[in-house]
């Protein structure tokens, strides 16, 4: 009789130690889920609000068209981000800044320098 309850509080013992653990693991869940719900809950509220925003502020910067045929002293400033009056110190660091990528950019962007510098 001794043995058998001795045996059967280990048999509980181990048993309640996996309950334990198994408890631990259902209470982690769902400490996971609510925080993942409230995370999804807030990036609902961002894109619902990046919705609303205009797409112009994204795209300002962007200039929607291609090269001219003829390089103009208008698409020289564009081509390097400065004002069609900037003194030739602003076009050289302009074109430090923005020289590299390909080729053909390397070239309009050299001819694009060659022209603001002539009307300096």
């Amino acid at each position: 009789v001794g043995n058998a309850i001795a045996s059967i509080a280990i048999l509980l013992y181990l048993q309640g130690g996996t309950l334990i653990a198994v408890g631990l693991g259902v209470a982690a869940a769902g400490f996971a889920g609510r925080y993942a719900f409230q995370l999804w809950k807030r990036l609902g509220q961002v894109l619902s609000q990046a919705k609303k925003m205009p797409t112009s502020s994204f795209s300002s910067h962007h200039y929607n068209g291609g090269f001219d045929q003829k390089m103009t002293k208008k698409e020289a400033s564009l081509i390097h981000g400065i004002s069609p009056t900037s003194t030739k110190s602003k076009v050289r660091d302009a074109h430090w800044r923005i020289m590299g990528g390909s080729p053909y950019m390397a070239a309009k962007i050299n001819e694009a320098k060659d022209l603001l510098d002539k009307g300096q």
